[in-house]
């Protein structure tokens, strides 16, 4: 398999695809390792994970060099995404000593009832180009120091970063079978999804390749992780203070090119400030440096691929269509000095739409920012919440009941509802992940360890008479 950058469209590398015989014989491998390995006390388990860290820590800047090459990420942004390793490293290995269950008061006499939690297995871990490494890594700490074994198969588009994070594992000392890669398309994945070898599958990307996973581990009754689509909205209220809020929609919109499930699709913007924040975005839009990240002072790099610039542009020509009004930018960038020929180079968008009509309701991958405008807030909470997709979501207010609304049951129907920052840029101590077409998953801090774990119910009699639940009387 050919690996390009999206910089410029030159090959950067090749690897080598699993067959199916490969599939099966790594779901083989990592069934054995993690029967040895759950019998690791998770405290050494941890101590793997550190070692990770220390590696990771020690090659920040070359691994975040990969990322900018393979991904088209500027240099702080993959920087970012290898320092969420190291967190995650952190965040497991300390977990290591807290997988710990409850102490139930039972209604029995002289009986103890508790829970623990076990090893799962095998987890399976499905990734997309994005976030090459950072995701698997929320997965693999994690699942490694609940006592399991992994088998990733990354994005195509990201096949160079997933060999980097792969030869980092080696090296720490990770036993053989333990972590594994099966490089390839759709295939590698739809074999770990049908394997009853496997328990869990961690599925990462569009909302229609999260129908498929889902579909497939459901007919065995397998578990699924679901991190798919965002369309996250930001509602500007007329207390926000604009120079905290337009720095923050610009980062949240532009960021990433717009590759990044909690960029931010949707400004909801109350009628009164309206024309000033759309001639402050605008402004701020004609002056984001665009073009190759690994030059100083590039803001947005490419996108992934020619076909991404295609569906930013088809989708362009269809809001135009449904009512919406192309504001600034969308236009493809020319071979210049910045941005060099191969690449696929954008303007980020900004589109005045009625709403969420027609195509604002879809997610595209690419910087297109769609401004509404509300009258009161409840209306605006109605236009949040009024599409399939549920990962993150914003308000910009000094209000404190609008505030506590957004954040209350009445508020928000999204995994991640922030106050007065954007909706990029989660922190590894909380669960990462949203509700509806975004598929219900959390990753990444808070319990989210549970997920690669079962859990077991015991009851200890230590008395010499059975009494039974309930009241039961079952005499003989």
């Amino acid at each position: 398999m050919i690996c390009r950058s999206p910089i410029d469209g030159s090959i950067i590398g090749e690897v080598r695809t699993a067959s199916p015989n490969d599939v099966h014989a790594a779901i083989g491998r990592a069934n054995s390792a993690q029967r040895e390995w759950r019998m690791v006390p998770a405290p050494r388990r941890g101590q793997l994970v550190m070692r990770v860290a220390e590696i990771v820590r020690s090659r920040k800047q070359q691994l975040a060099e990969k990322i900018t090459l393979e991904i088209g990420k500027i240099p702080s942004e993959a920087e970012g995404e290898v320092q969420e390793w190291i967190d995650i490293c952190e965040f497991a290995a300390g977990l290591s000593r807290q997988l710990y269950g409850l102490t139930i008061a039972s209604e029995r006499p002289r009986h103890r009832m508790m829970e623990q939690w076990h090893p799962l297995g095998v987890v399976g871990v499905i990734t997309a180009f994005n976030f090459p490494m950072a995701v698997w890594a929320w997965n693999a700490m994690l699942a490694l120091v609940c006592g399991d074994s992994v088998i990733w198969k990354p994005s195509e588009k990201g096949a160079l970063c997933a060999e980097a994070a792969h030869a980092v594992m080696i090296e720490a000392g990770a036993p053989d079978g333990l972590v594994q890669v099966a490089q390839g398309g759709a295939e590698p994945a739809r074999l770990l999804a049908e394997s009853e070898a496997v328990p869990l599958i961690s599925a990462t990307g569009s909302v229609a390749m999260g129908r498929q996973v889902a579909q497939i581990v459901a007919k065995r009754l397998g578990r699924c992780l679901l991190e798919l689509g965002g369309n996250n909205a930001a509602i500007l209220a007329p207390s926000a203070d604009l120079d905290l809020a337009i720095p923050s929609i610009i980062f949240a919109a532009a960021g990433t090119a717009g590759q990044r499930c909690t960029t931010l699709r949707r400004l909801i913007v109350h009628e009164s400030l309206a024309e000033q924040v759309i001639k402050r975005l605008c402004d701020a839009y004609a002056r984001l440096p665009i073009g190759d990240p690994r030059k100083p002072g590039i803001l947005v790099g490419p996108l992934i691929d020619e076909r991404a610039g295609q569906a930013m542009t088809d989708a362009l020509t269809r809001v135009t269509s449904q009512g919406g009004g192309v504001l600034f930018g969308g236009e493809r960038i020319a071979d210049d000095d910045n941005a060099p020929a191969g690449g696929c180079y954008v303007r980020p968008a900004i589109v005045r739409v009625p709403g969420n009509v027609g195509l604002v309701c879809s997610e595209t991958f690419a910087p297109i920012l769609y401004v509404m405008t509300y009258r009161e807030f409840d209306e605006a909470v109605r236009l949040q919440n009024g599409v399939r997709q549920g990962l993150s979501s914003a308000v910009f207010t000094n209000d404190a009941r609008e505030a506590e609304i957004f954040v209350s049951p009445e508020g928000s129907d999204c995994g991640i509802a922030n106050v007065n920052i954007g909706t990029s840029g989660a922190e590894i101590g909380g669960a990462f992940g949203g509700e509806k077409d975004t598929g219900g998953g959390r990753e990444s801090g808070s319990d989210a360890w549970k997920n690669y774990m079962r859990r077991a119910t015991n009851t200890v009699n230590y008395g010499r008479d059975i009494p039974l639940a309930q009241g039961v009387r079952f005499e003989i």
